[in-house]
């Protein structure tokens, strides 16, 4: 009987151990955890929460009618340096992604203040130019303009705008003085990037709030069409030569689909006069505005059939574009280069198809 009962125990003790075996098979996996190193782990990607466009604007290096060092004729050159920042920023304020370019627009006129640039040809910028700006014939690195900005901007993220306004700079020369004097850059940026610091910051000073965004891209288009000849007008009135130099800028967000989750849309508007002589009739270190910037000082309301200014109906075009794609976009219905889309015939009469192309490009180079 004993025997009968130590057999019938050793069964249950061997279906005990097998149960507790089968309890103990490998957990589903999960993604493994980063060893500990007592220090926190911070993130620079994320999403963008923030949308700005900033800009600095220079005639500086417009030229007078007059004579060099060596006595040759100068002829007049009306210039205008418009450095532009789309930057998308988190929610700790650290810049996510940035776009940097540069329109660099030069018009000119001959000893009788007559243009002689040709004023219906596009105008490229910076980055439009790519290898033929010419900048690595000259430079120390052999690097490109938008090589050495590609470097900046990869610097730039993961940063707050005061730790990239506060980078250590050392002066060249007095054409160079703020250029990078940090270990990351020493070997990749030897131009000036003192202004391209400013656009960034008036980008995030002026950024508005988005949703959902993930990557950003910068439009910009310039034409000098406007610019005119000395000459008399229709009246047979004097009229003196002027350089006008319009650049429409646009800085988009777009979500993880591609749809805008924000837009701005801006104009820096230069005029630079010459007096008869052919001098520049204006402050060349003056500080100068965008359309957006003037706000009511750029007149549009006095004359609007809707009683709107320039900004206030940019406002509108980009508040219409939130949530849709390229293709809708595109398909805006016009009359006459004007909105003729029933939610936006109230609000906006500008004509936008500048305005448009320049979303376009925003689009296309976002990242």
């Amino acid at each position: 009987m004993k025997r009968i009962l130590s057999i019938v125990l050793m069964i249950a003790l061997s279906i005990s151990l097998l149960a507790g075996c089968a309890k103990e098979e490998p957990a589903t996996p999960t993604e493994p955890t980063a060893p500990e190193t007592g220090e926190e782990t911070t993130t620079t990607g994320g999403t963008i929460t923030k949308l700005g466009l900033g800009h600095v604007i220079s005639i500086a290096r417009s030229k007078d009618k007059g004579t060099d060092a060596n006595g040759n004729p100068v002829n007049p050159v009306g210039q205008a340096d418009v450095m532009i920042a789309a930057v998308g920023f988190d929610a700790d304020g650290k810049v996510v992604s940035v776009y940097i370019d540069t329109a660099q627009t030069k018009v000119a006129f001959d000893e009788n203040m007559q243009l002689t640039s040709d004023v219906n040809a596009e105008v490229p910028t910076k980055r439009d130019l790519g290898a033929d700006y010419g900048m690595v014939k000259a430079s120390s690195i052999g690097k490109e303009w938008f090589e050495q900005m590609d470097a900046l901007q990869e610097w730039m993220v993961g940063k707050t705008v005061e730790e990239i306004v506060s980078m250590e700079t050392t002066k060249r020369d007095d054409e160079h003085p703020t250029v990078p004097n940090v270990p990351e850059l020493t070997s990749s940026v030897t131009m000036d990037v003192g202004e391209y610091l400013k656009a960034v910051e008036e980008a995030w000073n002026n950024a508005i709030d988005v949703t959902g965004a993930e990557k950003v891209g910068l439009g910009v288009k310039t034409s000098i069409a406007k610019s005119v000849s000395a000459g008399t007008d229709a009246n047979g009135n004097p009229v003196t030569a002027k350089a006008q130099i319009d650049t429409m800028i646009s800085a988009v967000a777009l979500d993880a689909d591609g749809k805008v989750a924000g837009a701005i849309i801006d104009t820096a508007q230069v005029v630079i006069p010459f007096d008869a002589d052919g001098k520049v009739a204006i402050d060349k270190t003056a500080e100068l505005k965008t359309k957006n910037e003037l706000k009511e000082e750029y007149g549009m309301g006095k004359v609007s059939p809707i009683g709107k200014e320039w900004y206030e109906q940019a406002q509108a075009l980009a508040e219409w574009m939130k949530g849709k794609s390229l293709d809708e976009i595109k398909a805006m219905k016009l009359e006459e280069g004007k909105p003729a889309e029933e939610d936006l015939v109230s609000s906006v009469t500008i004509h936008v198809t500048d305005y448009l192309e320049v979303v376009e490009e925003a689009i296309n180079n976002a990242k």
